[in-house]
């Protein structure tokens, strides 16, 4: 597999090897070992989650305060979505920033997001399911949300009517919010 640093800090893409033939098609989608080597920290899975989304959903902007912190790698196991992630980390080089990613079904392309960014995606197709393989357990009022459609971040989520977002994703406060109640993480650099 080739795991490879996206323009913010700490976040890779991964993209597995794919073995055809015949029968179909296998891959590995992580090896905890080698992602741990590459990202410069253990990434030891405690919990496993999937959600299922119609076309057309909007999932995030979620995030974890530290502690407890919560590091994901995030996969499309069923269809496509349009996977974003913001760094939400005071002082990064990056703070603000989003990139994104195709993640699908046919590709296995994973995502991994550090401890401070954010997360969100749209479903591209019908009952798309993403999996997250998360560094710590869930704990109940740690979770941040940032508003998606936020207009200082300008996301270019590419949906062209509006799209299904939860009552709780659609009264997110917005980064400036967020940064203003200081709830968000502060960046703390890569050890070499």
């Amino acid at each position: 597999m080739r795991i490879a640093e996206t323009g913010i800090p700490g976040v890779y893409v991964v993209e597995p090897k794919l073995l055809v033939d015949e029968r179909g098609s296998f891959f590995e989608s992580v090896r905890t070992e080698e992602l741990g080597r590459i990202v410069g920290e253990p990434f030891v899975p405690r919990q496993i989650n999937y959600s299922v989304s119609r076309r057309n959903t909007l999932r995030g902007l979620h995030s974890v305060t530290i502690p407890p912190g919560q590091a994901k790698f995030v996969s499309c196991v069923r269809g496509a979505l349009r996977d974003f992630v913001v760094d939400l980390r005071v002082g990064s080089p990056t703070f603000g920033r989003y990139e994104s990613n195709l993640l699908d079904d046919a590709t296995g392309r994973a995502v991994y997001i550090p401890e401070g960014v954010a997360h969100g995606f749209l479903a591209l197709t019908d009952d798309s399911c993403i999996c997250y393989v998360l560094s710590s357990a869930h704990v109940p009022g740690t979770q941040i949300d940032i508003d998606p459609l936020d207009p200082d971040l300008a996301i270019p989520w590419g949906f062209t009517e509006l799209p299904v977002i939860s009552p709780k994703d659609r009264s997110a406060p917005s980064l400036a919010d967020a940064l203003s109640a200081g709830i968000l993480a502060e960046w703390r650099p890569r050890r070499a």
